[in-house]
């Protein structure tokens, strides 16, 4: 029941709210970043949803797109912006998915919606995170977010899609709160994100 019907009503009047309170707050910082990214205030990515659907990622761009000699992209630490390096710091990049939930590819809470490729990557166990929808916020976020391992992540995302319910979510929603104030397990120790998923050898 609450699985199937009420954490969508709950999801969509949230986001709904949210979106309205923070509407100044959301225009000031497309304001912002249209000037720090010279007219692009929004990073649009294809991202895999529930089933492996693929759907429209919305998110604050913090980060430019220079690109050395041979068109390969700059390390993220030279790309992001001062304004853009505060708004990952504080979370806020991820307000524009908001977005997301109304329109239902997504959930406030569940899984991170990851890069389309990893799709090829994922082991069977690692590949049962997408039996729902992705969250902006999840079980995994606050365990320690982007400062443990890939295999961690995936097995706490498992967790989660086995362990859904009203309780579960309210309680990464309060954690979630405290994690950000605290800007605990942003990066990894001197990335600006998370390094890239590669497979999971085989034992």
């Amino acid at each position: 029941m609450y699985q199937n019907f009420v954490k969508r009503v709950l999801d969509f009047f949230v986001a709904l709210i949210l979106l309205l309170v923070l509407s100044p707050f959301i225009l000031a910082l497309m304001v912002l970043l249209f000037f720090a990214n010279n007219g692009s205030p929004f990073f649009l990515h294809r991202r895999p949803g529930k089933n492996e659907k693929i759907f429209t990622l919305y998110k604050f761009k913090t980060m430019r797109d220079p690109k050395d000699e041979s068109e390969y992209y700059l390390p993220d630490g030279e790309r992001i912006t001062k304004i853009g390096e505060f708004i990952r710091n504080a979370s806020l990049d991820e307000l524009p998915q908001l977005f997301n939930v109304i329109k239902g590819d997504m959930s406030i809470v569940g899984p991170r919606p990851l890069w389309e490729h990893y799709l090829e990557l994922y082991n069977d166990f690692q590949r049962r995170r997408h039996n729902v929808k992705p969250g902006i916020t999840g079980w995994a976020q606050i365990n320690g977010r982007n400062a443990i391992s890939w295999e961690e992540k995936f097995k706490l995302d498992v967790w989660y899609v086995d362990n859904i319910s009203y309780s579960t979510d309210m309680k990464i929603l309060l954690n979630t709160f405290k994690k950000v104030v605290k800007r605990e397990g942003v990066s990894e120790s001197n990335q600006a994100t998370m390094t890239m998923f590669t497979g999971t050898p085989e034992s």
